[in-house]
């Protein structure tokens, strides 16, 4: 019986999808353990947690009579379907200055003619959602009603302060392990190691020469996307230059030998692209580059810290929105320039040309 040859193709590619046990993995049993694995860490009522600032200890009796002390938490989304815990904290002007430099807190109070005055970023959708809800529970708790709202405008304070530089941190890692990674990876698969490896050159020679690539291409594409936000949204630098060079310097470090590793042994595109969105698309979701990572279930707040991904973006917060130096960033660096090393020793020693 003669086979359509439409439905033969079709079969065959089925076939050569079903004999790469590595494409099985990526494409089928990764997506079920990230949604096992987030599905875990987001199980239950779903509660939202938020910090808000209060200036000056007075103020906390004048927002909620009840509350004897400074620090207290309450439950503020009552009938929405969704159960919001606020923890409000009185502290002094400079803490709630880093906080929002930070993205720990999106809005602040303070007291102005014995009047709560909310202050939060307009143009930050979640902070304006918030204060809806608060407002509302201030006047039925207390029966007062703020009379006046007022922008977040102070450079380093806005939430486009937090978004550009956190963008500017996956960037580079998007730009390191794909543009390392993946090039490498179609170099094997279209076998021109094969022919690199037949000459005398080294192979530390062939990885640096990508490395310092990827440098100067991440170093151009960030410095299109601060001048856009520059000329956009007057996006400052406020920290230490210097600082800032080294910080970028041991991000790609980092994320070329992550690039490197995964691309060591890869032999096929689909396992390749599996490989690389395991790496990418976690730290994306938990490394606090749109939001703030402190929203997240306290048990994985510890280990988001130590990735990669998390110390470069609030490295880079640290220089464009506290002012930070060296002295405030060597550790940060010298941890990702510690793990860089490691990364390209691994993968130099188990690299293969074909």
């Amino acid at each position: 019986m003669k086979t359509n040859p439409l439905i033969h193709l079709v079969i065959i590619n089925f076939k050569n999808f079903f004999r790469e046990p590595g494409a099985l993995f990526w494409s089928l049993a990764f997506p079920i353990a990230m949604a096992w694995i987030l599905g875990i860490a987001f199980s239950g009522t779903p509660v939202k947690k938020y910090k808000i600032l209060i200036s000056g200890d007075s103020t906390v009796q004048k927002i909620y009579p009840k509350e004897k002390t400074a620090n207290f938490a309450r439950e503020v989304g009552t009938g929405t379907g969704i159960s919001v815990v606020v923890n409000f904290e009185s502290c002094s002007d400079k803490a709630i200055n880093e906080a929002l430099q930070k993205g720990v807190c999106i809005l602040y109070i303070d007291l102005q003619n014995n009047q709560p005055v909310f202050h939060y970023d307009p143009g930050n959708q979640e902070a304006v959602n918030l204060y809806v809800m608060v407002e509302r529970d201030i006047e039925t708790e207390a029966g007062i009603k703020p009379f006046a709202v007022l922008g977040i405008t102070t450079k380093g304070n806005r939430y486009i302060d937090f978004l550009i530089t956190g963008l500017l941190a996956m960037g580079i890692m998007n730009s390191c392990v794909w543009g390392i990674g993946w090039f490498l990876i179609e170099l094997r698969i279209k076998k021109l190691l094969r022919r690199m490896v037949a000459t005398p050159m080294k192979k530390s020679i062939f990885i640096l020469s990508h490395f310092i690539g990827r440098l100067l291409l991440t170093l151009f594409e960030s410095c299109v996307l601060f001048i856009f936000a520059k000329l956009f949204f007057d996006i400052d630098i406020t920290g230490s230059y210097i600082a800032l060079i080294f910080v970028y310097l041991s991000g790609i470090l980092v994320f070329g030998g992550i690039g490197l590793i995964l691309a060591s042994r890869t032999q096929s595109t689909n396992v390749g692209n599996g490989l690389i969105n395991a790496v990418v698309l976690p730290m994306t979701i938990v490394s606090g580059i749109f939001f703030s990572y402190e929203g997240f279930p306290s048990w994985m707040i510890p280990v988001i810290k130590i990735l990669p991904l998390t110390i470069l973006a609030d490295s880079l917060r640290a220089i464009f929105n506290e002012g930070a130096g060296l002295a405030e960033i060597w550790q940060p660096c010298a941890i990702l320039t510690f793990l860089g090393l490691v990364f390209y020793y691994i993968g130099l020693k188990i690299f293969k040309w074909y």
